[in-house]
């Protein structure tokens, strides 16, 4: 399953998850627990303390099955604010004991939220850095990060999910933490992916004094194109009898793509994956059946699907809508093409959001992108877009850094929107140069969305996917080296690594990861599984 989506088993209410120490000194247990309690009566505007409780500490076991890792005590509260009829914010705070770091640390989270085990895995990693940790269940609750037809008919709760519940969960974070150590924090970090990508770039457009620095993965941009895109996939594959592309279909695509893409210089003998997508042109035709159907070869219906995908909602005259996906994501995944065109409810994934304009008994067969879209925007895109305008000049004037991920394998929410978020931010600071010193994006060959794919995927340690240890070297944690930017060290490369096995701990390759718009390049001697065979360098100019 993917990060966005885990539900943090190690995290769980913190019981089991990997929390080593760290080395500040701070009042005793007995204080902590006394000033835990107390906060169940601080008095919040708006808000309500539902539960203020020590979570002792557990010290690292040995079993038979080898070390369960413990993790030190903590102060776990939960609260709720309701600032308007309808509106109803659940924030969560863990708050170290002992050896507080200083930090106030916020966590995002994924598809329509409404739980907060979302954050949890970020939370685990804050922990374990001594910082008072915080997630939102964005206000939506009691939807699920796959469905939010509960919210139908519910405006203030697509206002906490839109934009509020962020903002919400900082300030009222920031205050119980206030109360329980009695001084401010001295640094502020946000950490999130996808939804709580989104969540991340609004507090850097709309809240800037929110935090120092911010890190977000694949966040969604334009909300009602996203949920249009996958719609538009959805439709592709099932509108019409014989066009799903089978698990056999989606490898044979995806092999052809990568073989196209070498051919053009733009992948390298013996990768699983796509280097620079974006550059590459591949027409799946090129494997439209010429005699009968067949596992190596695509009937019509197949290409035209696949067509879809890779373009994206168009008009009715074929011109673009909105991003697609790139060649090289065809791979069956969690949250892969499979995904977009299988859905066991026979209606399209995150669909939940058109039912708010349109009604419960909305209809995906009856919609009609040239007709219904300009309906969506009009109704949504002042609530839930807030993403696709605004601007980090006040963010970067108070000196805050922004870093950004995406996978050039993601299938959930396009690639080319990061780029085309930068570009326009660029051009609004004076140049990419410019933009690079408070903000910049980082790309990630053949990863999907937030994590997985073949692609080297463990670089960032927020996201329940370890970094080659240790986590806190900012060379290969992307967490770690916005904490270093904040301080004066910007990254000018993160190494990304692939694992051999899930849990192996064995590493089978290494690749840097270049800020925009430079990309790693293969320096013709070395392995191609070594991050130092590769160089950083800007695209050649058109």
């Amino acid at each position: 399953m993917k990060p966005t989506y885990r539900i943090a088993i190690l995290a769980m209410s913190a019981i089991g998850c990997a929390v080593p120490g760290v080395a500040r000194a701070q009042p005793s247990s007995e204080s902590a627990a006394a000033r835990c309690a107390a906060l169940s009566r601080l008095q919040l505007a708006d808000t309500t303390i539902e539960s203020a409780v020590l979570v002792p500490a557990k010290p690292a076991e040995q079993t038979i099955a080898g070390e369960v890792s413990g993790y030190p005590g903590f102060c776990r509260v939960v609260a709720r604010v309701r600032s308007e009829p309808g509106s109803d914010i659940g924030v969560e705070l863990w708050l170290p004991a002992q050896r507080w770091a200083g930090v106030f640390h916020g966590n995002g989270s994924g598809g329509f939220g409404g739980t907060f085990a979302l954050g949890y895995s970020g939370m685990v990693e804050g922990l374990r850095r001594g910082f008072a940790t915080a997630t939102t269940d964005t206000g939506t609750a009691p939807a699920t990060p796959l469905e939010g037809d509960v919210l139908i008919g519910q405006p203030a709760k697509w206002r906490d999910w839109g934009r509020r519940s962020t903002h919400v969960m900082t300030t009222t974070g920031k205050a119980l933490t206030r109360a329980f150590y009695g001084k401010e924090p001295r640094r502020s970090y946000y950490t999130g992916c996808s939804t709580g990508g989104q969540m991340g770039l609004i507090e850097a457009l709309y809240y800037p004094r929110d935090y120092d620095g911010i890190l977000v993965g694949a966040p969604v941009i334009d909300r009602t194109w996203g949920h249009a895109a996958v719609l538009w996939d959805y439709a592709a594959a099932n509108r019409q009898p014989g066009r799903l592309l089978s698990e056999a279909k989606l490898k044979l695509l995806n092999q052809a793509a990568i073989a196209t893409c070498w051919r053009q210089g733009y992948a390298l003998a013996g990768d699983r994956f796509i280097m620079d997508p974006m550059r590459c042109q591949f027409d799946p035709q090129v494997l439209q059946c010429t005699g009968g159907a067949s596992d190596t070869c695509l009937s019509e219906g197949e290409v035209a699907t696949a067509r879809a995908f890779y373009s994206g909602p168009t008009d009715r005259n074929g011109k673009p809508g909105f991003f697609g996906w790139l060649p090289g994501s065809e791979m069956p995944d969690t949250f892969g093409w499979s995904f977009l065109q299988n859905q066991a409810n026979a209606q399209p994934a995150f669909g939940s959001l058109f039912k708010w304009v349109f009604g419960a008994n909305w209809d995906w067969k009856r919609f009609d992108f040239g007709r219904d879209m300009p309906t969506v925007d009009a109704r949504l895109d002042a609530i839930v877009n807030d993403a696709t305008r605004g601007s980090l000049e006040d963010y970067a004037k108070r000196g805050g850094k922004l870093l950004v991920f995406h996978g050039l394998a993601d299938t959930l929410v396009p690639t080319e929107q990061s780029v085309d978020f930068f570009e326009r931010q660029a051009a609004q600071v004076g140049g990419a140069a410019k933009l690079s010193e408070s903000a910049r994006l980082f790309m990630a060959p053949g990863m999907m969305h937030c994590g997985g794919g073949t692609g080297p995927d463990a670089f960032n340690s927020t996201l329940g996917i370890p970094p080659r240890p240790p986590s806190d070297d900012p060379q290969h944690d992307m967490f770690s080296a916005l904490i270093a930017w904040v301080g004066g060290e910007a990254p000018e490369r993160i190494t990304a690594t692939r694992f051999a096995g899930e849990g192996s701990g064995k590493i089978a390759m290494q690749r840097p990861l270049c800020p925009w718009p430079q990309t790693a390049v293969y320096r013709g001697v070395g392995s191609t599984d070594a991050a130092s065979s590769f160089r950083c360098e800007a695209p050649p100019k058109p």
